[in-house]
């Protein structure tokens, strides 16, 4: 079976495949009970076991983000302060599917686009796991064409986004947020480590706060200011200020530049998760409240 133009809603695997490619490649984890869980964007998920996940990538792009999470977590995920989805196994393509997949360990708790952070002290710890996280990347680290860079190099991308606002009054103010990041001085740092992908369904919530950080595909080394707009995306109303006290390291220039992030990808989730109300292609209707609460924080000064 293979997965060439697979889309995110246009593909499924079955079950079975995946129990064949664990006989196949690993046999001694074959028995364990195996169920089928809600979300993935680009690769979709089982359960395994009690302590495990598999991931089968679905999009055509989702092998080479599967390569990078398996060379890189692994890596960085020693010295990380909460739970990631680090591999265990790794799947080689086969005669049964012909790109690679991975066996995970398992991040315990529900996706923040179900069940939203509501803990202010989420803001310490999001803040704990980013100053270990961002340390200085090694030259050979991954790049990435939409994360890490200086926002004018996605200008195109802000204007589009913002079409989904087009009649709201919040427009005026989410471009102005948007040219105030553009116009401030751009990351004069050493590149550093990113997650790159920080919105509500790739982190899990256990008793309301922060548990764990999911799907690292996008992790590449750049400008810190993508991942600290979490401060907004993921956190409850008000938190913003104190995890930048935590943080410590970002000045005003850094924080402008991550509160423009946070508006491009509120934006971002809000037409995802239009298209999945809408029923569209590709949509997820959880990212449409997930997406409209971050831009309301993201919009308000806290």
């Amino acid at each position: 079976m293979a997965v060439e133009g697979a889309s995110v809603d246009g593909f499924r695997f079955e079950q079975d495949l995946v129990r064949a490619l664990l006989r196949e490649q690993h046999p001694d984890l074959a028995d364990l009970e195996l169920r089928e869980v809600n979300g993935g964007w680009d690769n979709q998920q089982w359960r395994l076991g009690a302590e495990l996940g598999v991931r089968l990538p679905r999009t055509e792009r989702a092998p080479d983000l599967l390569r990078t999470e398996q060379k890189w977590l692994p890596v960085l995920a020693e010295r990380l302060p909460l739970p990631t989805p680090t591999a265990v196994r790794i799947g080689e393509p086969s005669a049964l599917f012909q790109h690679t997949w991975t066996i995970t360990r398992w991040v315990h708790g529900e996706p923040a686009d179900y069940t939203p952070i509501t803990s202010t002290d989420a803001a310490e710890t999001l803040a704990g796991f980013l100053k270990a996280l961002h340390q200085q990347a090694p030259a050979e680290a991954p790049a990435n064409p939409t994360r890490g860079i200086p926002l004018a190099k996605v200008q195109d991308g802000f204007t589009n986004s913002l079409k989904v606002i087009a009649d709201d009054a919040n427009a005026d103010a989410a471009r102005e947020i948007w040219e105030k990041a553009v116009a401030a001085p751009t990351w004069a740092g050493a590149p550093t480590w990113l997650h790159g992908d920080l919105h509500p369904a790739n982190v899990v919530v256990r008793n309301g706060t922060l548990s764990g950080v999911i799907d690292f595909g996008e992790m590449c080394a750049g400008d810190p200011a993508t991942d600290l707009s979490a401060a907004w995306i993921l956190l409850p109303t008000g938190s913003a200020s104190r995890f930048f006290d935590a943080y410590e390291n970002a000045d005003d220039a850094t924080i402008a530049r991550a509160r423009g992030w946070a508006v491009l990808r509120s934006l971002n989730l809000l037409s995802i998760g239009r298209n999945g109300r809408l029923g569209l292609p590709g949509g997820k209707p959880t990212w449409e409240p997930a997406g409209q609460a971050a831009l309301e924080r993201a919009l308000t000064t806290n």
